[in-house]
């Protein structure tokens, strides 16, 4: 299932990201507080339960997260970009790393770095990408999560085309999708359209 989050502040933070003059600087804050914007709406089901609290005045009954332990899994590179952001609403979240990128001649992604929490399994985990373009490397990242057991999985980015969507859909129903919009398709490159062009580049710089 696709949630897109069209919160005005969400929608306005992507309109900054697109422009082709956003510097370096200004484009990975950009992606950082979307990030946590998006977050903020995919950890809306975690469970809360009642506890006491002591105040200066009185003894108040009030909610805490429950029980559910979280783990966000940026795909490198350009994952590493929204880490800040969803790190600065969850501290306690372990971070894993998956390293996948994108063979030039068959647009198939090829893992080349894997790195999790010892606990991966035991924990709700958000795969985080700033672009869900063809679904290959979503599809990729959940693969192998599964193969580890992981039960509960979600995938956020914040900008994904409808044969992304479609893609990670069909391979793996279970998985929700958070996205800030949802743009018109893909060009022949396999780049969204109109998108932000290469979002990794455009974090760190390099082009």
């Amino acid at each position: 299932m696709l949630h897109i989050i069209d919160h005005p502040l969400v929608q306005h933070k992507i309109s900054l990201l697109r422009d082709k003059t956003t510097g370096t600087k200004e484009f990975r804050e950009l992606v950082s507080e979307i990030a946590m914007f998006i977050c903020y709406e995919a950890t809306r089901d975690l469970p809360l339960k009642e506890i006491e609290i002591e105040t200066p005045v009185a003894v108040a009954k009030t909610k805490i997260i429950s029980g559910r332990k979280l783990a966000f899994v940026p795909i490198l590179r350009a994952g590493l970009g929204m880490v800040d952001g969803v790190t600065k609403l969850v501290p306690a979240a372990k971070i894993g790393h998956i390293g996948l990128f994108r063979d030039p001649e068959t647009k198939e992604s090829v893992k080349y770095y894997f790195k999790l929490p010892e606990d991966i399994a035991e924990r709700d985990t958000i795969i985080v990408d700033p672009m869900l373009a063809t679904g290959n490397s979503a599809i990729a990242a959940i693969d192998e999560l599964k193969k580890l057991g992981v039960k509960q999985i979600k995938f956020m980015c914040i900008i994904c085309s409808p044969e992304g969507v479609e893609a990670v859909t069909k391979a793996h129903p279970d998985v929700e999708i958070y996205a800030g919009v949802q743009d018109e398709g893909l060009n022949e490159d396999k780049y969204i359209v109109p998108g932000v062009g290469d979002a990794g580049d455009r974090i760190f710089g390099t082009k």
